[in-house]
């Protein structure tokens, strides 16, 4: 009986770190995105089709893509670069900001 609680407590303890890992911080994300302002907009809304608006898009959407210009999966030099010496904080928090954020609106016809 000791064993499960053990185990069930773990469990628990694990679900809770990665929820609040997942959730961000969004003011330390502002104060990180100041690289990404250059191509995606001081609040991630692209100014040039050359480069995507990432305001509004989903934190786990983010968290994804960023990890994969980081590992390769992701094939763009530029953003291989630029995201290469953050950290899984960095990330997370950067992921929230711009989640935050408003994006643009589709107008429905």
């Amino acid at each position: 009986m000791k064993q499960l609680n053990k185990m069930i407590f773990t469990v628990l303890l694990t679900v809770v770190s990665v929820s609040a890992i997942a959730a961000g911080d969004i003011q330390a994300g502002k104060e990180k995105s100041t690289a990404c302002a250059a191509c995606h907009g001081v609040s991630g809304v692209s100014a040039s089709p050359m480069f995507p608006t990432i305001a509004g898009q989903h934190a786990d959407y983010m968290v994804h893509t960023l990890k994969g210009y980081q590992s390769g999966l992701r094939n763009d030099p530029i953003m291989r670069a630029s995201v290469a010496a953050l950290t899984e904080e960095d990330i997370v928090d950067l992921a929230a900001y711009f989640a935050s954020q408003e994006g643009l609106k589709t107008l429905k016809k």
